[in-house]
């Protein structure tokens, strides 16, 4: 415990802060999912996004949008919640698009034996963010991505 504390010590204001957003939205994402369904939580959360446009993927976003994935991926291991692929891949897609950086929400689906499952990811630059061993590969990914979706699909 205390060499998380001496490392959260270490980390830099803006660091510190998204740690803490995403502390706090992990298990507001979960609540929300869990009793309005995915389609309110996406809404309340693009609701809450600035109107402007984002920036275009460069090289200059690649720092914080690596910055963004290591405090997701800490709040999600030292927050009070244990939050699924779904809630933590909604919980980065929305830092990032709050930052102004375009990141598509992704979900794919597979069949395993008898079994159906679905896996949820975050992408920049056509690159998997959340998925540090590339599960994503193994599911049939939907044709568009998730981050433009408003209202009804097409």
């Amino acid at each position: 415990m205390w060499k998380a504390f001496q490392r959260f010590r270490a980390l830099d204001r803006e660091s510190r802060k998204l740690f803490w957003q995403a502390v706090i939205l992990l298990p507001v994402i979960a609540t929300f999912l869990r009793f309005r369904g995915f389609k309110k939580a996406k809404d309340a959360l693009q609701a809450q996004l600035p109107s402007s446009s984002l920036q275009k993927e460069n090289e200059k976003a690649v720092p914080a949008v690596q910055r963004t994935c290591r405090m997701i991926s800490a709040a999600a291991r030292h927050g009070i919640a244990h939050p699924t692929c779904l809630v933590e891949s909604l919980a980065l897609w929305y830092l990032l698009q709050k930052q102004g950086i375009p990141a598509d929400f992704r979900i794919g689906v597979r069949k395993l034996t008898n079994k159906f499952e679905a896996h949820a990811w975050v992408e920049f630059g056509g690159v998997a963010l959340n998925q540090p061993e590339e599960p994503h590969r193994h599911y049939a990914a939907f044709d568009t991505s998730f981050s433009d979706f408003r209202g009804d699909p097409p």
